[in-house]
């Protein structure tokens, strides 16, 4: 092997632009196609829209006006806009910045200086233009390299900072903005800043009462057994109530930031509420029976925040600012004075409260025996050697090497076949294989007690270790691996509303996952493709030169594990299990409840899309081709 030389030569400094396009993960988290929501694209997105929200924190401007087409992008706000000297090096300088001064930008989000220059270094083309006081500047520049810059001229606009950009396709590719999602978080922006109008696409986005009307809008109300709770003060906002279902609901902001990770400020809050209503009621409540139920919202505002990524999805401040007292001595003091205050001049409202708490304490003592036998039904199946075959590696939050850990994932499998298969075919360092017998109890509607009552649910639970929450969870994601026919939907859609009803958690925190197997295998003497849509089963047909030979897999037991390998090693494919702003019982209530007549109709109006996209050729070719098994 011929020797490597190490010399001067080999060091290079990089401008920040290129150091931004070589690693731009270190930049904005994830990249990617449009096709999740932390895609790269949205990222970009999103730095322009801080710097445009800090400026209305600020007091300045109560307008920001966005538009997207065919991927090109505009931001305009009307705040004080950049100071027109340094309108290029304030997109196209790392370490430059007015939010270096705390004086300028005391609560912001972004205090690196780096979020425009990100998007700048990663877009093909990137304008940005500032006004102030009857003048302007413009510059432009493609992949980070200024290729046109203005002088300051007169401008009859208004004050403010407009930033247009097209993101790289080399880099992002194929990428596509979901307007769908896009609204989600504009939402989330015009929630946690009352009063101010975020123009996109000719929708308007617009909050007057803050999180009060987030939990409205995100929660069933009719569920919810008491009035939102609503309070505010100087740097924080809360709002909070007591639904029916299982588990927990927070929405958590920093500085306007959507911590969907938490962080030091969620912790402290959920604290704050347990403290207070024991002190409110004098009783030492369980800390689950508090806070079982719950759907709250808190939105913070704090010095030069730290978070713990540079996508600022989890606060790690430990205080308000310097000199300042920390976050969770600010949230417990606030949340005891406010709320237990609040508590004592509504009585019906402190009542209501109070009846759901005990409700809880009673659900959990009347399983307690129950829960009991099952653990022991449980240990007596001996689960790890008869229904789980596990990993090597478990997936455990407090031990082990997290980068490893995160690859953890357990297939919930349908009958022997099936679990056969991807048994010799996974990875036993980090894939484990749970095997249900039959079709799971439907258990929408049922209570906690039925999780323990019913086997295969119980074993289930155990082998996820999660019958006392998130904490214990076993494997980091947790995979439906089911027949791509009726039965198998059916039993998708019966775990999914196992999990959905008891453990939301899983699915909120990203845990629950479906993968996708090929429907199809077209092969000749020379390629094999697995085509996962019948629109790929065309496209391979025609790739191949011989008489192709075409396999439709109807269950996971006719992939043999050598195949199957290819799908769920390096290749896997997973979707994400997620719920959108509509609430769980909602959701379950629409697609398990007894609206028989409205379901019908959604169905035969999708299932009438669907055909219609059919190509009709392409059906009779469907209905004709032999099938080999």
């Amino acid at each position: 092997m011929a020797e490597v030389k190490y010399t001067e030569d080999n060091i290079r400094s990089l401008d920040w632009k290129e150091h931004i396009r070589l690693r731009p993960g270190m930049y904005i988290g994830k990249l990617g196609d449009g096709s999740t929501s932390d895609d790269g694209i949205y990222v970009l997105l999103k730095e322009v829209l801080d710097n445009s929200i800090d400026e209305y924190v600020m007091g300045h401007g109560r307008q920001i006006d966005i538009k997207i087409k065919d991927g090109a992008v505009i931001v305009r706000d009307y705040g004080r806009g950049i100071p027109l000297g340094k309108v290029v090096d304030v997109v196209s300088k790392m370490n430059t910045g007015g939010k270096y001064d705390s004086k300028a930008f005391k609560k912001s989000v972004g205090l690196n200086g780096v979020g425009l220059k990100a998007v700048n270094a990663l877009s093909t083309n990137f304008i940005v233009k500032g006004v102030r006081d009857g003048k302007q500047k413009t510059a432009e520049f493609e992949t980070g390299e200024l290729v046109k810059e203005s002088k300051i001229v007169k401008s009859k606009e208004r004050n403010g900072t407009m930033i247009s950009f097209v993101p790289d396709e080399s880099i992002f590719l194929d990428y596509a903005f979901q307007e769908s999602y896009i609204e989600d978080r504009l939402w989330d922006y015009a929630y946690l800043n009352a009063g101010l109008k975020i123009n996109f696409n000719k929708k308007t986005f617009f909050s007057k009462n803050g999180l009060l009307d987030l939990l409205n809008n995100k929660s069933d109300i009719e569920s919810l057994r008491y009035p939102i709770i609503h309070l505010s003060g100087d740097d924080i906002e809360i709002a909070l109530s007591h639904g029916n279902q299982y588990g927990e609901e927070y929405y958590s902001f920093v500085n306007g930031q959507n911590t969907t990770q938490g962080g030091t400020h969620l912790q402290a809050y959920r604290e704050a509420v347990v403290k207070t209503v024991r002190e409110h009621f004098g009783k030492q409540f369980d800390v689950k029976d508090i806070q079982t139920a719950v759907v709250g919202a808190i939105s913070v505002r704090v010095e030069e925040p730290v978070f713990e990524s540079q996508t600022k999805t989890k606060l790690g401040s430990l205080k308000m600012g310097p000199d300042m007292p920390t976050v969770r001595s600010f949230i417990v003091d606030f949340v005891k004075a406010n709320l237990d205050n609040y508590l004592h001049k509504n009585k019906s409202v402190a009542d209501a409260l109070l009846k759901r708490i005990q409700q809880s304490e009673r659900e959990r003592k009347e399983i307690a025996g129950i829960k009991k036998l099952a653990n022991a039904r449980a240990k007596k199946a001996n689960i790890h050697n008869k229904k789980l075959r596990d990993c090597k590696l478990h997936y455990n939050n407090k031990k082990g090497d997290p980068e490893k850990l995160a690859k953890t994932m357990v297939f919930i499998t349908e009958g022997d076949s099936a679990s056969g298969s991807i048994t010799k075919a996974r990875d036993v360092q980090t894939q484990a294989v749970f095997s249900l017998r039959g079709k799971p109890l439907n258990s929408y509607g049922q209570t906690k007690k039925i999780v323990y009552e019913n086997e295969e649910l119980n074993l289930l639970q155990h082998a996820l270790n999660i019958e006392d929450g998130m904490d214990g969870l076993r494997f980091n994601k947790v995979v439906i691996a089911t027949d791509a026919d009726v039965d198998g939907m059916h039993i998708r859609l019966l775990l999914l509303t196992f999990f959905l009803q008891f453990f939301p958690d899983l699915v909120r925190e990203g845990h629950l996952y479906i993968l996708e197997t090929p429907l199809f295998r077209v092969r000749d003497k020379q390629q094999t493709f697995y085509c996962y849509s019948p629109k790929e089963k065309k496209d391979a047909i025609k790739a191949l030169r011989g008489k192709p030979e075409i396999t439709r897999f109807k269950g996971l037991g006719e992939i043999s594990p050598g195949e199957f390998g290819e799908f769920i090693g390096e290749n896997i494919r997973l979707d994400p299990v997620k719920v959108k702003d509509a609430s769980i019982p909602e959701v379950l209530g629409y697609y398990m409840g007894k609206n028989t007549m409205e379901r019908q109709q959604f169905i035969i109006e999708n299932l009438k899309i669907e055909l219609d996209a059919i190509d009709l050729e392409e059906a009779m070719e469907l209905d004709k081709e032999e099938v080999v098994t």
